[in-house]
Parts: C-alpha cells; structure tokens; sequence
C-alpha cells in the first residue's frame, strides 16, 4: 500500500497547479492531506472520486483555515473524524480511517510561528496527541500516523540548526517531545530507510529557500514498531512543487 502525505496549503491551488496529473502518474492507494483550506469540499471531492478514491474530509469550522483528509482507494472500515478535543476539532486537525491490517491517521499539528500564545496551544496539542495515541493503540496496535508535525527533531532534519535553535518547529522541547514520542514505540519511517542529510519537507517562500534547499524536514510517516517488518520503503518528493511542503511517501508491504 503506496500512502502519501502532503501539506497542499490550499487543495484548490494545489489541484489548480497540477496535483491530480501528478496523482495519476504516482498512483498512491492512500493520500493524507492537510491544509485543505476548504469548507465546500464537494466542490474537488467528485474529482479524486473520478480517479477511484473514496473521499473523507474533515475541514475547520474557520473558513479558508487547516482542515485534513484522507483519499483511499480501498474503502475504510470506519472512518473516526477529530480527537474528541473541541479546540482541536474546531480547526480540523485529525481524521483517522480503520483498514484490516493497520489505522492511519492524518494530523496536521499546530504552528508556533505567530507567538507565544499558539507555541502555548502547539505544547498543549503534542501533549494530548500523545495521551489521544497511547489510549488508541491499546486497541489499534498497527498504526500509522501521517502529517505535518511542525517540529524538526533532530539537527540533520534542518538546513541551519544553530541559527534556529530558539525557533518554533525547532525549539528543545518540541525534539524531546518527538523522541519521547518515537520511544513509546514508534518509527520515523523516511530515517529507517535514509540517514542522510539534506532531505526536507517545507521551505520559506523567502530569500529563494527552496532553490537553495535550505529546508526543514517537518511532515513524517510515524509507524508503530508491530509494523516494521511491512516497511518496504519511504520517499520525499521536493521536486514537487504544489506548496511550500513536498509530498511524502510511504510503502507498505503485507503478505
């Protein structure tokens, strides 16, 4: 199973910029999205649904704001929309699909960037992501969690990690809230497969960053540990260029 997750920063621009084309040469059974940005979905849903997806939107109640999906091309067996929070579920920020072998969920964590209040809202998400996942896995072992995460954990995952070690996404508390998270049992799949420097996900439409790739590796593909031996490989996208984000890919294998 071919999964993709991509920050679209807007999924009419992104469609309005080549995405389906891409899409269709790709062929990803899943797609993870956020950012969606739309409240009237029928209005692009009919056209990931002519390419055989089945479609599940959860958009925030603000217009024009967050919101995530999930595309499959093999229908779910339940579909769960937020996490139960109301703060969290007013912006759209989880949607979870149930299939036989596994669960994904698609998140698109909080940004910091704007202040201290939201970097305050950012520290409260992680902390009840964490609780939200632990609870869940005592049912649902198998999971795979998919999105922007907003948060570089370690300093091979950034272009300029002196320079940025008081930012948000970068701060020493949001990368020892990864690790503690990733030791209760989880994998960063893209570094299972890759230890490389220079892989990254997001770049400021500024000063000409993306040219240069001086990135930041902020979008993951987490896998619970039951499911390492299904990983068949992972892969980041930057040539891809619908967004300030890049898709990135995940391959299941079962038997």
């Amino acid at each position: 199973m071919k999964i993709i997750s991509y920050n679209v920063n807007g999924i009419r621009a992104a469609i309005n910029k080549g995405l389906l084309t891409w899409l269709e040469t790709h062929q990803p059974d899943a797609i993870c999205l956020q950012e969606i940005k739309l409240s009237e979905t029928e209005l692009v849903s009919h056209k990931f649904e002519e390419m055989g997806y089945h479609c599940y939107w959860y958009p925030a109640q603000k217009r024009g704001y967050s919101g995530v999906a999930i595309l499959s091309k093999v229908k779910p067996l339940h579909v769960a929309y937020g996490m139960g929070i109301k703060e969290y579920d007013f912006e759209g920020r989880m949607i979870r699909a149930d299939f036989e072998k596994f669960s994904l969920v698609c998140t698109y964590f909080p940004s910091g960037t704007s202040g201290d209040e939201r970097q305050g809202i950012k520290m409260k998400f992680v902390e009840d992501f964490f609780v939200y996942i632990e609870k869940l896995s005592k049912t649902i072992p198998n999971l795979v969690l998919s999105g922007d995460v907003n948060i570089c954990h370690q300093e091979i995952d950034i272009h300029n990690p002196k320079a940025n070690a008081k930012s948000s996404g970068f701060l020493p508390e949001e990368r020892a809230w990864v690790g503690r998270f990733l030791d209760s049992g989880y994998i960063d799949t893209f570094r299972f497969f890759n230890q490389t420097p220079h892989h990254y996900t997001w770049w400021s439409l500024r000063l000409g960053a993306r040219a240069k790739n001086l990135g930041w590796r902020i979008d993951y593909h987490f896998a619970s540990k039951s499911l390492q031996l299904h990983l068949k490989s992972a892969a980041i996208y930057p040539e891809v260029y619908f967004s300030d984000h890049c898709p990135i890919e995940l391959c299941l294998e079962f038997a």
